[in-house]
């Protein structure tokens, strides 16, 4: 008896199913290849070779078929963010404070040792103090992301040989985007067509002068990101004319991802309070422990009962710790939170807010700076007491180098000068 039509059917299908696998291996494999390692890789390479690399048409740009094929396997044009805790766990983060952890012990000591006052009253101060950052955490939380929906970044695109306008995370290597005035550029794109095409990327390379694009290929790419006048970075500003550009790499593997990614591996440091608090919360931790040490030492020199002299020792311990100070020091950030925000600044941490108040030494430059975005140099100081007065006006490249001897700097470090 052959097999039944069910079992044929069942093998047919897992054949079928298999050599899809195969394929949608081998078009993985192959899209990998539609990319570039670096801009600057792109940046030596003509605009002819760039489009047969990513398979793409400069003129009618990608269809529709094979865009939704490619975003499969690149994924969506953004930044990949560690997803967010649930509520309890956010809220549970808040306890991790040293001197909340130390409040938490005397509780439970004080609960052990029948004393259901105190520990009521420490747990009435950390459940306010915990509280009150979380829900002010959590409102800058919430404020953030609605101002993040507010305008989603969108492309100029061309798709199935007609422009079309939709959201940048859609994306993909082999696109042909058109930019403009005002417009960010939504991916690394390797230029075909620029018109008097200049790009602030100041806030990719820091270079607050606009750079004039082109499309020549770039022989030497040794020198700066600035440098690369064919390729146009994702996050820069157009400023001036416009142009066509095949885009080479989105998301984390842009340049700008690079730098995300960086920060991403960076870990955010603690604040001046947030180091005295915990400073605070180890000494108290210390002198409580000494405390009971030397109160049980004594009893027992005395010849007195040691669980006596432990109780009197861990009272006198807990009674030492302030378990008003995180409700003030909370409380006074959470109005310095406020206070920011009536000001039209969201503070996502509340340690934050005390930053700037700690600063000693703030450091600008007011004319030319903030006026005309350019900063100039006029004096020159050096540790050895020498003063040079430089004279020209921003960055028109003639100035002169006049030094001469500053007298009260001169004295600052020979007191025997004259």
């Amino acid at each position: 008896m052959g097999p039944s039509l069910t079992t044929i059917s069942r093998i047919a299908y897992n054949r079928y199913q298999n050599r899809n696998s195969k394929e949608s291996r081998f078009i993985a494999h192959k899209d990998t290849m539609l990319q570039f390692k670096s801009a600057d890789d792109a940046a030596r390479i003509s605009t002819e070779d760039i489009r047969h690399k990513l398979g793409s048409d400069l003129d009618n740009g990608l269809s529709s078929r094979e865009a939704e094929r490619r975003l499969m396997v690149h994924g969506y044009n953004d930044f990949e963010i560690a997803k967010e805790d649930p509520l309890w766990k956010k809220y549970l983060e808040q306890f991790k404070d040293p001197l909340i952890m130390l409040l938490l012990a005397s509780a439970v000591v004080s609960i052990l040792m029948g004393q259901l006052d105190d520990a009521f009253s420490i747990t009435i101060a950390i459940v306010i103090v915990v509280t009150v950052a979380f829900v002010q955490e959590y409102r800058s939380e919430k404020s953030l992301e609605k101002l993040t929906k507010l305008v989603p970044p969108t492309c100029h695109c061309i798709r199935d040989g007609a422009p079309s306008d939709f959201l940048a995370r859609d994306l993909v290597p082999g696109d042909t985007v058109t930019v403009r005035v005002g417009d960010r550029v939504p991916g690394d794109m390797r230029l075909f067509e620029a018109h008097d095409l200049a790009i602030d990327e100041s806030s990719f390379t820091g270079e607050t002068k606009a750079s004039y694009k082109t499309t020549n290929v770039q022989l030497d790419t040794s020198k700066k990101r600035s440098t690369q006048k064919n390729v146009a970075y994702m996050g820069t500003l157009v400023t001036n004319g416009h142009g066509k550009g095949i885009v080479i790499a989105t998301g984390e593997k842009s340049e700008f991802g690079e730098i995300f990614k960086m920060m991403q591996a960076e870990e955010a440091p603690k604040t001046p309070l947030q180091r005295s608090m915990g400073i605070l919360g180890k000494q108290l931790s210390l002198y409580s422990f000494c405390i009971i040490g030397f109160i049980m030492l004594l009893g027992w020199m005395q010849n007195r009962r040691l669980i006596d002299m432990f109780t009197i020792g861990v009272s006198l311990a807990v009674a030492a710790i302030p378990e008003g100070l995180p409700i003030v020091v909370t409380v006074t950030l959470a109005l310095g939170v406020m206070r920011m925000a009536k000001r039209n600044v969201i503070v996502k941490k509340l340690p934050i807010v005390e930053t700037l108040g700690c600063a000693n030494v703030i450091c600008s430059d007011k004319t030319g700076t903030l006026t005309k975005n350019e900063m100039t140099v006029t004096s020159i100081f050096t540790s050895d007491g020498i003063q040079a007065e430089v004279s020209g006006i921003g960055y028109n490249g003639v100035a002169m180098l006049q030094p001469r001897a500053a007298r009260w700097m001169l004295g600052a470090f020979l007191p025997s000068a004259k």
